[in-house]
């Protein structure tokens, strides 16, 4: 697989886009939360609320294609300038419409920029610091994404309590200024008048995700691990306060557990360096956990129970996305990478909704305590059913790894001399 990085880490960088990535993020929970108690206050109905939370999943699903396209094709630089300032308007905006669906459209055009800074920015990270380096950023951008992540609603929740709405959706768009003033601060740049080329001079050959077998093979065992987490999101709230009897309190220490622990979990495997069919097993393995953790939770006594549970599965939900990162980073030509990475969130967010959806039908129908115990055993079985899928294509590469060292070696083996006639 192709590889380009810059001669030297440019660690600078990559806290930079980190920062710029965990301020803007930061920024989506926070209009979010604002934006979703602003109109239950106001008494919108149900759909209202609904049609919000799909406005901002929607777009990275529906755009992807298209995205991708321009992540690889137009230059970083101008795409986080224009896009950020964009989202600086839209949320300027948002603070003074009341109108229900006007506020819809203008969260859908918010997640249409998402759906485009999130490739970007992630197809930046590789160039930063090459092959070796880049499980440590990988596990410094995927860290700081998730404290913002754990921030967000908390902050979203006081702010619209203390001043009503108006005052956190401009503190948003204060944060979406990080991604046009993180255009000139990171210095590494790809798209427009540097994208990538083959080592001929030629532009790279057409890339499918489809076509590297080991990869698409973990993209689909994780984007069925993620169906299953999503379903239970929604289930959790009754499992945790009608089934086991929990305080809202207790329900929310157990969600912020879950969240901490993903902060541990990225900075854990940051740290692990080793060959991409290493990182497959282990992500493959995180995965298998993270179905018997949540199987393992069905069984809880009482609330508390799930403190630790979930604070393991954070962190294997951490381990995760660092490997998955890890591996769309090396495998990927550089300048597909911006199409991979929307094509993979387009996955995550319609299993996502997918979930969403699963799981509010089935509460109709069956308890929550059945609920979780079969979301866990769907985590397994999305694991089990793939894994032979996932051993040829391990063996194919093992194959090809060797037949490419035996060429090299045989290139290396001075030519044989021809005695004179």
């Amino acid at each position: 697989m192709s590889f380009a990085s810059a001669q030297e880490p440019r660690w600078v960088d990559v806290y930079a886009a980190a920062i710029v990535r965990a301020v803007s993020m930061c920024g989506d929970f926070l209009a979010a939360t604002a934006l979703a108690l602003v109109l239950a206050d106001r008494g919108a109905a149900s759909w209202a609320v609904a049609a919000l939370l799909l406005a901002a999943a929607v777009p990275p699903v529906v755009l992807a294609p298209l995205v991708g396209r321009i992540a690889d094709r137009l230059d970083s630089r101008a795409i986080l300038f224009v896009t950020g300032a964009a989202q600086v308007a839209v949320c300027v905006a948002l603070a003074y419409v009341t109108n229900p669906v006007l506020i819809v459209a203008l969260v859908a055009v918010l997640g249409a920029g998402f759906a485009l800074t999130g490739p970007t920015l992630s197809a930046l990270v590789p160039l930063m610091v090459g092959r070796e380096n880049l499980p440590r950023a990988v596990g410094i951008s995927q860290t700081s994404s998730t404290m913002a992540m754990l921030a967000a609603p908390a902050l979203g929740g006081f702010l619209v309590g203390q001043f009503g709405a108006r005052v956190p959706l401009l503190i948003d768009a204060a944060t979406y200024l990080a991604l046009p003033i993180g255009a000139f601060v990171i210095k590494t740049r790809r798209g427009g008048a540097a994208r990538t080329v083959g080592v001929d001079g030629t532009a790279p050959a057409k890339y499918r995700l489809r076509d590297d077998g080991l990869l698409w093979t973990l993209l689909v065992m994780t984007t069925a691990s993620i169906a299953a987490i999503s379903a239970v999101n929604v289930i959790e709230v009754f499992f945790v306060r009608h089934t086991l009897h929990g305080s809202a309190t207790t329900f929310g220490v157990i969600g912020a557990t879950w969240m901490a622990g993903m902060v541990v979990g990225a900075a854990i495997w940051g740290r692990f360096k080793h060959s991409d069919l290493r990182v497959g097993l282990v992500l493959a393995g995180l995965l298998l956990a993270s179905g018997v953790d949540l199987a393992a939770a069905a069984l809880a006594p009482s609330a508390l129970w799930l403190v630790p549970l979930w604070l393991l599965g954070g962190v294997i939900n951490g381990g995760v996305n660092v490997s998955l990162s890890v591996l769309l980073g090396r495998r990927v030509p550089s300048a597909a990478r911006g199409r991979a990475g929307a094509t993979f969130n387009s996955m995550a967010n319609t299993a996502n909704a997918a979930g969403y959806l699963l799981g509010g039908a089935l509460l109709a129908a069956w308890s929550p305590r059945v609920l979780v115990l079969a979301c866990g055993i769907a985590g397994v079985l999305a694991v089990v059913l793939f894994i032979r899928n996932l051993s040829r294509s391990m063996e194919r590469e093992r194959s090809l790894t060797a037949t490419a060292a035996a060429e090299a070696s045989t290139a290396d083996q001075p030519a044989e001399l021809i005695p004179a006639m």
